[in-house]
């Protein structure tokens, strides 16, 4: 019984402690060690689980293993590596794991990363993940994006995982401008992950890389939102268009569009765009209606139309070749309703304890998709060069319900909230602010008494460091 409660005692005070240092400063807190794992297919040529291990050596990782397995048995060696977490008894500060597979066989990596989010000892903690593709003869060598990251894991261990990974992909767009592919990351991250020695109530490093989209060209916005049936949405409409006139975006808005519209305004906006006299800098679009339950908006008359499909139209716009592309999502992803992650049983001896509340079961998150050799094959999810330089941020995990009510959304509240209160911060670090406090509230849905958790997914394939103001 002794040995019960002394850990739960240490699982309480290492989760409290994350809380705090998330509060406190935004961000995580990566006190206890840190472990890494190398998952590679067979013919994974040894530079590159060289490299791989350079860089978990360059972020101080104190444990690494490498297994190779077909990439039908990664979900099993996955559960195993779990089990082997659960079963060491102490708190870990971040765990690592690269997925190192050929093009196009890392179909569903999503069960793979819930597969370890489900490890109670990395409740709350930073799981990071690498899903590097390799192509049929490919050169044996590491490609730039192993190479850059390694490189500057171990020149610039104090800048946060999010500002090395947007250095790593400018750099391989500069040095490869015919690839045919960008890397692409995923993030539900709720602060800075910074890896190296770094104290986190330390000062303030430098920061981030210095490349920046440069904006002083127009920026457009474009705002298209179902306000009829959805209680509160028009209050997250002039929230919006509020900021965007303090931004300086040129702001057009319709409301109640059908399905047909959505895609017949992204056309108009694009051809509108690639007519405009002058530089375009920037372009925002956001995209607020009920969702359906494979993620598709549904319009105004209740059809379907795919988000995706939305960003393609924009991405081939030549006015924005190059530019940052942001696009905000408020609309349900499914129909789950998460109750987070924490303790059940014994509630009163939790609030004894006073435990920090539940955590969304997505959050704490980071996966990216990239090269692991050469610069032209492409990753499982990773857009080609067409899709780079754009940011979008969805109000709620993948499969999820998004949160809204008569004073409007979670999301976009909040959102609006972050950037006013520092419009010249750097807008990934503050759409994980966002996402920080998003998963702090408690909600209540329309038919549920149960208080349920919610999370944002930020997809970025963004080259520069993004700062909506000067």
């Amino acid at each position: 019984m002794a040995f019960l409660v002394a850990g739960t005692l240490r699982v309480a005070a290492m989760v409290a402690d994350t809380q705090e240092s998330l509060r406190r400063k935004g961000k995580y807190s990566t006190q206890g060690p840190k472990v890494a794992l190398t998952l590679s297919s067979p013919g994974v040529s040894a530079s590159t689980v060289a490299v791989l291990e350079g860089i978990f050596r360059a972020l101080r990782v104190e444990s690494w293993q490498r297994r190779e397995a077909l990439v039908q048995g990664f979900l099993g060696e996955l559960a195993g590596f779990r089990e082997q977490l659960d079963a060491h008894g102490g708190p870990v500060g971040c765990v690592l794991v690269a997925l190192v597979a050929p093009s196009g066989l890392l179909r569903q990596p999503q069960q793979l990363v819930q597969e370890l989010s489900r490890c109670g000892a990395l409740r709350g903690c930073p799981k990071v993940f690498l899903l590097l593709s390799s192509a049929p003869g490919a050169a044996p060598e590491p490609g730039a994006f192993l190479t850059s990251l390694g490189e500057l894991c171990g020149r610039c261990p104090h800048w946060s995982l999010l500002q090395l990974l947007t250095e790593v992909f400018c750099r391989i767009a500069e040095e490869f401008s015919g690839a045919t592919y960008c890397p692409v990351l995923r993030s539900s991250l709720r602060g800075a992950l910074c890896l190296g020695d770094m104290e986190p109530w330390g000062l303030e490093p430098e920061p981030s890389p210095s490349a920046q989209y440069d904006l002083s060209g127009a920026r457009v916005a474009l705002l298209l939102a179902v306000i009829r049936g959805r209680s509160g949405a028009q209050h997250d409409v002039e929230a919006l268009w509020g900021l965007c006139q303090a931004l300086g975006f040129e702001t057009t808005l319709m409301t109640d569009p059908t399905a047909q519209a959505f895609q017949e305004e992204l056309a108009q906006f694009r051809e509108w765009l690639d007519a405009h006299r002058g530089p375009v800098s920037c372009a925002l679009v956001a995209l607020m209606a009920h969702g359906g339950p494979q993620g598709q908006l549904l319009g105004a008359d209740g059809q379907e139309v795919q988000p995706e499909a939305l960003v393609r139209e924009l991405s081939c716009c030549r006015a924005l070749r190059g530019r940052p592309k942001i696009f905000l999502l408020q609309a349900c992803r499914g129909g789950h309703r998460d109750a987070g992650l924490g303790p059940t049983a014994l509630s009163w001896f939790w609030r004894w304890l006073r435990a920090p509340p539940a955590t969304p079961s997505h959050a704490d998150v980071l996966q990216v998709y990239a090269d692991a050799q050469g610069s032209s094959s492409r990753g499982p999810t990773a857009g080609s060069s067409d899709q780079a330089d754009i940011l979008m941020v969805y109000a709620a995990a993948e499969g999820c319900v998004a949160y809204r009510d008569e004073t409007g959304s979670d999301f976009i509240q909040t959102l609006v909230e972050v950037l006013r209160a520092d419009p010249k911060g750097d807008l990934l670090e503050l759409l994980t602010e966002v996402n920080r406090r998003v998963c702090e509230l408690d909600v209540l849905g329309p038919d549920s008494d149960e208080r349920r958790k919610a999370c944002l997914e930020i997809r970025s394939s963004l080259r520069r460091r993004l700062c909506l103001q000067a």
